[in-house]
């Protein structure tokens, strides 16, 4: 399973960020850190459907998707076209991302920003923190419901919001307990790959309470985006659509319009 693969590409990627700092050391830097999170759930309330988009150079099912890879540049093009949040991949081997390009981005816009990147040790969430995230993504599909609810206080502790994935039902079962307020629907199935923005429909209806819905995977057109904003969205997350476009604010106004 591909998913696994990248878990274990990325244990090796945190052995060698552990050489930079320790536990202790990460720690001390994230709860010492004095800047202020811009609240992401907040920008994905805001009337309308909000957009999180997304800067990423490959993925594990397309390869390399932008030869010429300019992740500042194309974040601030982002918050020129009025994206509400953005998210940065930090996984090295499969999405080619980095800890520096989010950094990088940090720097240069005024959004709120998600580090995405596949969590499974708490070293992550204060890595995150120093980064300068304002939020993290929890895969439930990598997460026992323990550690869910742990890593999830954890970064709420730390002043980060959490993005809680799920794409399919037992997943979603595991994460109802944790009351966790941001719940992503991946349209994309983690095991073969394939995209049914059904996903959403189905997932979004057996949701027992109000949380903020983001629908991630397989948007490329107005009717997608009309489509999950129909079944519930408040907000959609987008990459190779916007990655792959000759020009980023056309692009988002023709996704956006009336919406």
């Amino acid at each position: 399973m591909i998913l696994d693969d990248i878990v274990e590409k990325r244990k090796e990627q945190l052995n060698r960020e552990k050489e930079n700092f320790s536990l202790e050391e990460i720690k001390e830097l994230a709860f010492s850190s004095t800047r202020t999170s811009i609240s992401f759930k907040d920008a994905l309330k805001a009337d309308g459907l909000s957009v999180i988009a997304e800067v990423k150079k490959a993925s594990p099912s397309k390869g390399v998707i932008a030869e010429d890879f300019k992740p500042v540049e194309t974040a601030k093009a982002y918050e020129n076209a009025g994206a509400s949040a953005i998210s940065c991949l930090t996984e090295e081997h499969y999405f080619k991302g980095g800890s520096k390009y989010f950094a990088d981005i940090r720097s240069k816009v005024n959004l709120p920003m998600i580090r995405k990147d596949f969590i499974f040790d708490e070293y992550q969430i204060y890595e995150a923190k120093v980064l300068g995230a304002d939020a993290i993504l929890l895969i439930a599909a990598i997460l026992e419901e323990e550690e869910l609810k742990n890593f999830y206080n954890l970064g709420k502790k730390l002043g980060m919001d959490c993005l809680v994935e799920v794409h399919n039902e037992e997943e979603l079962k595991k994460v109802i307990p944790c009351g966790c307020e941001i719940i992503g629907i991946n349209n994309r199935n983690l095991k073969t790959f394939e995209v049914d923005l059904e996903t959403t429909k189905k997932l979004a209806s057996l949701i027992p309470y109000e949380a903020v819905l983001v629908s991630e995977s397989g948007m490329k057109t107005h009717e997608d985006f009309v489509s999950v904003r129909s079944q519930g969205a408040d907000a959609v997350l987008v990459g190779e659509t916007f990655m792959r476009a000759d020009n980023i604010e056309h692009t988002m106004k023709e996704l956006k319009e009336n919406l």
